[in-house]
């Protein structure tokens, strides 16, 4: 998939800035190629809990950020973080007291 186009999924207006900063991602996510359409499918199913799939801008990572307004939202979507995580082999880090996770690649 062209980077712009992952960008504007994801829901960003592409520019040289986030271009750069997308390129340094994908260069730093383990086999970035084995998951790239696995990250988008958890994108899309996060949505319904409020949460998404992100540029991070503290590290060189894909963030996926939980939104979620009541604490059974916000459960299912540590769940499918987890059933993502598990099935397509994503090593995910969760940042401590918060239900941010980054998307640090595939793993064997």
């Amino acid at each position: 998939m062209q980077n712009d186009a992952m960008l504007i999924q994801l829901g960003y207006a592409p520019n040289q800035t986030l271009l750069e900063q997308f390129e340094k991602i994908k260069k730093n996510t383990k086999d970035y190629a084995k998951i790239e359409k696995h990250i988008m499918d958890l994108h899309n199913h996060l949505k319904v809990n409020n949460s998404y799939v992100a540029l991070s801008n503290t590290k060189d990572y894909f963030k996926i950020k939980i939104e979620a307004d009541t604490p059974a939202l916000i459960e299912e979507a540590h769940q499918k973080v987890k059933h993502f995580s598990e099935k397509f082999k994503v090593n995910v880090e969760k940042i401590p007291e918060k239900h941010t996770y980054y998307i640090l690649g595939f793993h064997h």
